[in-house]
């Protein structure tokens, strides 16, 4: 694994704009920087990131399957009581997921480490499925990269034929987010489109426009009934509002379905490691309140159970405590991790980020920033195959 310096494909902002990537800036800071790419050997993708991401995603099945049976586990990832039960339900009926996203720290050496699962509402999705395979193809057509060079990345076609697998027959499923969130509102633009090609016909609602009729179902501005949805928006809310009363009597399959609420969560890390102490691709963690968690010693990391771009999240190392960026997270509590000590390539630090289609890892991306925590900020990088 090593960091190339390449320089910039001419036009590259105005083909992004025209293929609806309007979100390569942010605040006129870069957000795409193609000024690097990451290249990898096969290895060190198969073996690993993508075997490792297969393992870690079945253990984190097994673990789904002992937290709906256990109100104390259930009460230690802040799951609201009243709704525990539509979340073990869920699961019970199987609901199907669409994908999640591990992201880990590596660099080639050592193992792979896993620092959280987006497992709920993650995005990046087009800038990892469409335009850094774009990228690639024009650095190969330009001979900047070989011309068999590859990429982790099936991410466009695996959702599209995910998308057909959940609705073989077709049929009306609603989109929801914020639509005064540029990023979000092109993210779940993508998945309408990929929702078509599997030929379903997608109808965007933005999530404050969702009400309930008069037998309780969830309906969009139109009245028409919710009876699939993808959201991006995040259950850790969705079961604190005030219509989570109704979800079991809606009778409706929400993308991600609700027993996802259990591993888009801080707390995840903490069960993993109880069960599985000393794996190679996890880092010790230890809920707050939990006595071993002196076994860290004077360097950890602080997480919220639930945050969102590295919000809250504290670094403390030898005891000294970097600056936090304050969003408000933590007040169900928190989790330590083991600071991992990254490996910072040209003053960057990467974190890799595997995405999973169902139960298969298909792609990767990559985002770098000169601090230790992601942030929204932080830039994505391409990354290519090279032997």
């Amino acid at each position: 694994m090593r960091r190339l310096k390449l320089a910039e494909r001419p036009g590259w902002k105005a083909r992004a704009t025209e293929l609806g990537f309007t979100f390569h800036h942010v605040d006129g800071r870069r957000y795409w920087d193609e000024r690097a790419a990451y290249a990898f050997n096969l290895a060190e993708i198969e073996e690993g990131l993508e075997a490792p991401a297969a393992e870690i995603h079945a253990m984190c099945l097994d673990l789904v399957a002992e937290v709906v049976k256990s109100e104390k586990l259930m009460s230690d990832l802040a799951i609201p009581e009243a709704h525990r039960d539509y979340v073990a339900q869920t699961w019970a009926d199987q609901a199907p997921s669409l994908y999640g996203r591990f992201d880990f720290a590596y660099d080639g050496a050592g193992p792979a480490k896993l620092f959280e699962y987006n497992a709920d509402t993650p995005t990046s999705i087009y800038e990892t499925a469409v335009f850094q395979w774009i990228w690639l193809e024009d650095q190969m057509a330009a001979g900047v990269v070989p011309a068999d060079a590859d990429q982790f990345n099936s991410l466009h076609d695996a959702l599209r034929d995910r998308f057909k697998a959940l609705f073989p027959h077709g049929g009306f499923v609603h989109f929801a987010c914020d639509p005064d969130s540029v990023e979000d509102r092109q993210t779940v633009r993508y998945l309408e489109d990929l929702a078509s090609q599997a030929g379903i016909e997608p109808q965007f609602t933005p999530v404050e426009k969702i009400g309930l009729d008069a037998d309780g179902r969830f309906v969009d501005a139109d009245n028409y009934i919710v009876g699939a949805m993808f959201k991006l928006y995040p259950w850790e809310e969705m079961l604190r509002e005030p219509y989570a009363a109704n979800l079991p009597a809606a009778k409706a399959q929400f993308l991600e379905p609700a027993w996802k609420s259990i591993l888009s969560n801080k707390g995840l890390l903490p069960l993993l490691w109880a069960r599985h102490a000393g794996h190679p691709n996890l880092l010790p963690a230890y809920f707050e309140g939990d006595a071993k968690i002196a076994e860290l010693g004077k360097s950890y990391v602080r997480k919220p159970l639930f945050s969102r771009e590295g919000a809250n999240i504290e670094l403390v190392d030898e005891g000294r405590r970097a600056k936090v960026l304050d969003q408000g997270y933590g007040e169900e509590g928190h989790i330590r991790q083991a600071l991992h000590p990254m490996t910072r390539f040209d003053g960057n630090y990467p974190i890799l980020g595997v995405w999973m289609v169902d139960k298969a890892p298909v792609a990767l991306g990559i985002r770098e920033d000169r601090g230790r925590v992601t942030r929204n900020l932080s830039r994505y990088v391409p990354h290519v195959i090279l032997d």
